[in-house]
């Protein structure tokens, strides 16, 4: 007999009610000490630069959200072996190295409240890196010697760099609507949350329908992770999120509170938006005088409700499957990446 599902509601910073990854640290802690092994070993080169590199955004403090989901849904299936802890390392990667050329990209100063590596490296040593770390990705697909991993992991690299070259063609473009803007999320951030919950599937061997319910929850986690991300950008600070408040704003970043404040607003506001998006309004008071549009329009709030729907239909996702300690854990990960933003 399953649980029955009810819509996620925020809860408040504080209560004795507040979710946490407490549950899922737990579950995949022992496993995750195999997984950051097989990370220290193959981040590994002769080129001393590429560890030192690498190094410094794996080991800065970092969740492991993603290997942990994959180490989560093995333990969902009851899967046994280990195949699936060289595959998280494998996520891992492909989720470092996407960081390294986006901060690139971004021209990042901070991440995880640390200087990017960029900054301190420069930027062509942070590509090369991260493309280092692509290619240890698929080195560790191909030991695998499963052809379906390969296929959902090579896939989910393809479609992740082409949602990022999606977003810059959306920068600074207030005319981006949300269905654009949810697809750009769906691949430049879901797909990754997707495959990780995917390929334990294919390790337990599982039918297709398996593999389709932890592909629905991984893509909804990733996308409500994605818009609570996009939200708290307005209404946090370095040290709750490890960049600036704001950052998103004076890079130009059409995301959901900006597409809802821009299509809500009177001429007067969308003249703002404009202006705002391509550069021209990044001063703090036109960031103060951006939160008061999106305090008006309710563009936060809205943010938010409809990550609780993307985070109750992950959850959704996972009622085919019997209650346990990991179905538990999994359904508090969706219930904390919405709580992260009250």
């Amino acid at each position: 007999m399953t649980a029955s599902v009810h819509p996620i509601r925020p809860r408040g910073r504080g209560s004795e009610t507040t979710p946490s990854l407490n549950a899922l640290l737990a579950l995949a802690g022992p496993e995750l000490a195999s997984v950051n092994k097989v990370i220290l070993d193959r981040m590994q080169s002769p080129v001393s630069l590429i560890p030192e590199l690498a190094g410094h955004l794996i080991a800065g403090g970092g969740k492991r959200l993603r290997p942990m989901l994959t180490l989560a849904c093995a333990r969902l299936l009851d899967y046994a072996g280990t195949r699936h802890h060289k595959l998280a390392a494998c996520v891992e990667f492909i989720h470092t190295a996407t960081l390294l050329h986006d901060d690139v990209v971004d021209g990042s100063d901070l991440r995880r409240g640390r200087a990017t590596a960029n900054t301190v490296w420069g930027n062509p040593a942070s590509v090369l890196v991260g493309d280092f770390l692509f290619s240890r990705s698929f080195e560790l697909m191909v030991e695998d010697g499963s052809l379906r991993v390969l296929k959902i992991l090579s896939h989910a690299s393809a479609v992740i760099a082409e949602g990022e070259v999606a977003q810059l063609t959306a920068q600074r473009n207030v005319e981006t609507t949300e269905d654009r803007y949810l697809e750009i999320i769906s691949a430049k951030t879901a797909v990754l949350f997707s495959a990780a919950c995917q390929i334990a599937a294919v390790v337990a061997e599982r039918d297709a329908s398996v593999e389709a319910a932890l592909d629905a929850y991984g893509r909804n986690l990733g996308i409500a992770f994605q818009l609570v991300d996009d939200a708290i950008d307005y209404v946090s600070d370095a040290v709750t999120m490890g960049k600036d408040c704001g950052d998103d704003f004076r890079d130009g970043k059409v995301t959901l509170p900006v597409i809802l404040a821009y299509a809500r607003g009177g001429a007067d506001e969308r003249t703002f938006w404009r202006d705002a998006m391509q550069g021209r309004r990044s001063s703090d008071a036109d960031l103060a005088h951006a939160l008061e549009l999106m305090r008006a329009s309710r563009a936060i709030e809205d943010t938010l409700a409809r990550a609780r729907h993307y985070g109750t239909r992950a959850i959704d996702a996972l009622a085919r499957f019997p209650d346990s300690s990991a179905r538990a854990a999994l359904t508090e990960t969706v219930e904390f990446a919405i709580a992260r933003a009250y």
